[in-house]
C-alpha cells in the first residue's frame, strides 16, 4: 500500500506532528511506502530552490501513485496545501483519512455550549472545517480524532 501524508511542514510544531504520525504509520504497517513531503528535499529544503511547477509535480505525481491520504485537518483552519492535496485527491476517488485532534471537538453533548451558541453566535465553543473539503473526505473515507485511531482507519483500508 501506498500513502501520502498531508499537512504544512514549515512550522516546529506541524513538522513534529508529521514526524509522529509518520512514524505511527510505519511501526503499524511495516509494507507501508508512506510519502511525507518534508522528506523530500528535493523540492522542500527551503535552503534550495524549488519553483511551483516543480513542487506541484512532485506532489502530484505521489498522490497519482498513492492509495489512500492521510491529511491533518489542524490550525487555525486547513493548511491551503492540504485542502488542494484533498481537493487533487479527491479527483481519484480513493479513501482519504483525516486527522482532525482539535479538543474543541469534545462537550458537543454539553447543552450550555449549545444553548450559548443559539443565544449568541459568536459565543461558539465549537469549532468549524470548511464543508468542502469535509465532504469531500466523507465521500470515500473517514475523520479520525487521534493519531491511533487514524492509523486503524488506514489499517482496515489496507486490507
Amino acid at each position: 500500500m501506498k500513502a501520502y501524508l498531508a499537512n504544512g511542514l514549515f512550522s516546529l510544531g506541524d513538522r513534529l506532528v508529521n514526524e509522529q504520525l509518520a512514524v505511527a504509520i510505519r511501526d503499524a504497517i511495516s509494507s507501508i511506502e508512506l510519502y511525507v513531503p518534508q522528506e523530500n528535499d528535493a523540492i522542500n529544503d527551503k535552503t534550495a530552490y524549488a519553483d511551483s511547477l516543480a513542487i506541484a509535480q512532485a506532489d502530484l505525481e505521489m498522490l497519482q501513485k498513492s492509495d489512500v491520504l492521510v491529511a491533518v485537518l489542524d490550525g487555525v483552519e486547513i493548511d491551503s496545501g492540504v485542502a488542494a492535496e484533498i481537493g487533487a485527491f479527491a479527483m481519484l476517488n480513493r479513501p482519504i483519512i483525516g486527522v482532525f485532534t482539535d479538543v474543541r471537538q469534545q462537550g458537543r453533548d454539553n447543552m450550555q455550549k449549545i444553548e450559548a451558541l443559539v443565544r449568541d453566535g459568536i459565543e461558539n465553543q465549537f469549532v468549524y472545517r470548511n464543508l468542502f473539503v469535509v465532504g469531500l473526505i466523507k465521500r470515500n473515507g473517514i475523520i479520525t480524532t487521534s493519531i491511533e485511531e487514524a492509523v486503524k482507519a488506514i489499517q482496515k483500508f489496507n486490507k
